[in-house]
């Protein structure tokens, strides 16, 4: 399945954040973790995109905002 951004985009505003959680959760399935939807597809990145899309795994929010750091 194809999942289209948008659908994505609905739980972050962050490409980045979305991209690194994506990353991370299918790490976990290439690791031997569990898909949580049910799917045609065999490919971790895929089974990863179609659980965020479905709302199922998340990324986390940060709580507070990054500090910078003076020299």
């Amino acid at each position: 399945m194809i999942v289209p951004l948008e659908d994505l985009l609905k739980h972050t505003q962050s490409h980045y954040k979305l991209v690194l959680a994506a990353a991370q959760r299918a790490n976990e399935l290439m690791k031997g973790g569990q898909a949580m939807v049910v799917t045609k597809s065999k490919k971790p990145a895929a089974i990863a995109l179609e659980e965020m899309a479905k709302g199922i795994v998340r990324c986390e929010e940060d709580k507070e905002p990054a500090k910078s750091k003076k020299a």
